[in-house]
C-alpha cells in the first residue's frame, strides 16, 4: 500500500470517527433543548456557532486540495505528510465533543434513536448528492472528491440533526397523541381520584413534595418525580405508575410557551389547582410578565366549580386569578391577613427552620422543618392550606413538615468534612437567588463563598436582575466565583458598584475550572453556596 493510500485512508477514518462523535454531540444538544427545532436553531447560531465550523474543516479542505493537485500520486511524500498533519488537527479538534464530565449526559431514549435515524437519513441524502457531483466530474479526481464527500457529511451534521428532527416530528406527534389518549383513558376509569395540579414560575416541585408528604398521612398518594412537568413526563407517570388504589395524584405543570398549561389540563383535569407565583422565568419565550400570568392562570380556569383553587395571596398577579375561576378559592401567604393560615415566630438554625402555624379558629401548631429560607416556609404554608382542605389538622401538618426534606439542589445544606455546602444549583430565579445569598450572609463561618453563573432566560430583564444579584452578593459574600466571563458581566458590574474587592473575585469559563480552583483555595470553616448550574449548552468553554 502506498503512502498516498495510507494517508487517504487515515484521513477518511478520522473524519468518520469525528462525524460519529459530532453527531452524538448535536443530538445531545437537541435533547437538552427538548427536541424543539426553534430553540436548537437559536442555540446553534448563538453559543453553538463555534462548533459549526472548526479548524478540522480547514484541515480537511487542505487534504482535499492536496489530493486534487497530486491525485496521480506523483508526490506521495507530500501527500502522506499533509494528510497525517491534517489528520492530527481533525482528531484534536474532536476533543470538544469528548468532554470527560457533562452535567446531563446524552440518553439514547427511543426518541433520541428516532432523531438519530432521521439525521442519518439527511446525511445519506447529502452523501448521495455529493456522489452525483463526483460522477459528473469523471474519474480522474475521484480520490479528492470522495474525501470531499466524507468531509461534506461531517460538516452538515448540525443541520442534519435539525432537519432530522423536523422530518420525524409527525411521527413524534403521533406517538405523543397515543400516550395522551392512554393517560386520559386511565384517568377516566378512576373517577374517585383527586388530581392536584401545581403551576408557577418557581417553587412547583417543592410545593408538590410538601403536599405529598402532608396528604400521605391519610391518603394513598402518587406524585410525579423530580421536575416531571411536561406532557410526556406526566403521561409517563400516569401510564406507568398510577394504580387503582391511588386516591390522590399530584402533578407539576410547567410552561415555556402560551398553550402549554391547557395542553397539560387536557390530559389531566385538576380537581385542585395551586398557583405558587408569577415570576420572570422563561421571559425570553413569553415576552412579558402579564403573558406569564395569563398562561399560569389557565390552570384555575380548568378547575371545576366543585373544586378548589389555592392562590399565593402575596403575589398580586396570582391573587387576581380569583376572578378567573368558579371554584372555591383559598389564599395562602406570609404577608397578608387574607391568608387562611398564618405563620409567625420564624427562626432559622443549623438544623433548619422553626415557626408557629395558626388558623382563624385559634388552633396553633409549632413546626420544625429541615428546610431553610423564607420561600420554603411559604411553600409549606401553601401545602398546609391544601392539607387542611383535605381534612388534616394543624398538628398533623406540623408532623409531616418535620419530615419534609429539601428538594435536591434546592437550598440543600450539606457538610463536606469541615466545609459547609449550600446547594442551590437547580434552575435559579431572581427571588430564590437573592434569598439564597441572604441566607449565605447569615451563616457563621470562616469565609462565605458563592459559585454562580448567574441566571438565564430572563429576556430583557437579564442585565437588571443579574446586576441586582451582584449587588446582593457584594453585601453578603466574602469571595465570589463566577462562571462565564460574558454571562456574568452584569453580576461583575453589580459587584463593582459596591467596590467589591477585586482580589476576592474570580471568573472562570466553566464549572470544572472553578472546581479545580476551589480544591486548593477552600479552607476549613468555609461556607460555599452553589447558586444555579447552567446546562452544558450554556458552557462558555464549549
Amino acid at each position: 500500500m502506498t503512502l498516498f493510500a495510507i494517508g487517504l485512508a487515515l484521513s477518511c477514518s478520522v473524519i468518520a470517527w469525528r462525524t460519529w462523535h459530532r453527531l452524538k454531540h448535536f443530538i445531545h444538544m437537541s435533547q437538552l433543548h427538548g427536541y424543539k427545532a426553534g430553540e436548537y436553531l437559536a442555540w446553534l447560531f448563538s453559543r453553538g456557532r463555534s462548533l459549526i465550523v472548526r479548524p478540522s474543516h480547514f484541515a480537511t479542505l487542505v487534504i482535499v486540495i492536496v489530493v486534487f493537485v497530486f491525485g496521480d500520486e506523483s508526490a506521495p511524500t507530500i501527500l502522506g505528510a499533509v494528510a497525517a498533519f491534517a489528520g492530527i488537527i481533525i482528531f484534536a479538534s474532536a476533543v470538544d465533543y469528548l468532554k470527560p464530565v457533562v452535567k446531563k449526559p446524552l440518553k439514547f431514549t427511543a426518541r433520541a434513536k428516532r432523531l438519530l435515524a432521521g439525521s442519518l437519513f439527511v446525511m445519506t441524502a447529502a452523501a448521495m448528492a455529493s456522489l452525483l457531483a463526483v460522477e459528473k466530474t469523471g474519474g480522474d479526481m475521484v480520490p479528492a472528491l470522495l474525501l470531499g464527500v466524507a468531509a461534506t457529511i461531517e460538516f452538515v451534521v448540525p443541520f442534519a440533526v435539525l432537519l432530522g428532527g423536523i422530518l420525524t416530528l409527525p411521527i413524534e406527534k403521533g406517538i405523543q397523541s397515543g400516550y395522551k389518549r392512554k393517560a386520559r383513558k386511565k384517568l377516566d376509569a378512576m373517577p374517585h381520584l383527586q388530581v392536584i395540579a401545581i403551576t408557577g414560575s418557581y417553587g412547583k416541585t417543592s410545593v408538590k413534595f410538601a403536599i405529598a408528604e402532608i396528604l400521605k398521612q391519610r391518603f394513598n398518594v402518587l406524585a410525579t418525580p423530580g421536575s416531571f412537568n411536561t406532557p410526556m413526563g406526566i403521561c409517563l407517570v400516569i401510564n406507568r405508575d398510577l394504580k387503582p388504589e391511588h386516591q390522590v395524584l399530584i402533578l407539576e405543570m410547567g410552561a415555556r410557551y402560551v398553550g402549554d398549561i391547557q395542553e397539560l389540563c387536557d390530559i389531566a383535569t385538576p380537581n385542585v389547582g395551586v398557583v405558587t407565583n408569577v415570576g420572570i422565568a422563561h421571559l425570553d419565550t413569553f415576552g412579558n410578565q402579564k403573558t406569564i400570568a395569563r398562561e399560569k392562570g389557565t390552570l384555575v380556569e380548568n378547575v371545576p366549580a366543585e373544586g378548589l383553587v389555592v392562590l399565593n395571596v402575596d403575589d398580586p398577579l396570582v391573587r387576581e386569578m380569583k376572578s378567573r375561576t368558579t371554584a372555591s378559592v383559598a389564599f395562602a401567604g406570609l404577608d397578608s391577613a387574607e391568608s387562611e393560615l398564618r405563620v409567625s415566630e420564624i427562626e432559622y438554625g443549623s438544623s433548619g427552620s422553626s415557626f408557629l402555624l395558626s388558623n382563624d379558629e385559634g388552633e396553633t401548631a409549632p413546626v420544625q422543618t429541615p428546610v431553610v429560607g423564607k420561600h420554603n416556609i411559604h411553600n409549606i404554608l401553601v401545602a398546609a392550606t391544601v392539607g387542611v382542605h383535605f381534612g388534616l389538622r394543624l398538628r398533623q401538618v406540623a408532623h409531616a413538615a418535620s419530615r419534609i426534606q429539601p428538594v435536591e439542589h434546592r437550598l440543600q445544606v450539606k457538610q463536606s468534612g469541615d466545609i459547609t455546602i449550600i446547594d442551590d444549583a437547580f434552575n435559579s430565579n431572581p427571588v430564590g437567588a437573592r434569598n439564597a445569598v441572604d441566607i449565605l450572609g447569615q451563616f457563621p463561618g470562616n469565609r462565605r463563598i458563592i459559585v454562580t453563573p448567574g441566571m438565564i432566560e430572563l429576556g430583557d430583564r437579564h442585565y437588571d436582575e443579574n446586576h441586582a444579584l451582584g449587588e446582593a452578593i457584594a453585601s453578603n459574600v466574602d469571595v465570589a466565583i463566577l462562571i462565564g466571563r460574558n454571562q456574568t458581566k452584569p453580576i461583575q458590574d453589580g459587584l463593582n458598584k459596591h467596590s467589591f474587592p477585586k482580589e476576592q473575585l474570580h471568573v472562570f469559563n466553566s464549572l470544572r475550572e472553578a472546581q479545580d480552583f476551589l480544591s486548593s483555595f477552600k479552607q476549613a470553616g468555609d461556607v460555599i453556596l452553589y447558586e444555579n448550574d447552567l446546562p452544558d449548552q450554556f458552557d462558555e468553554a464549549a
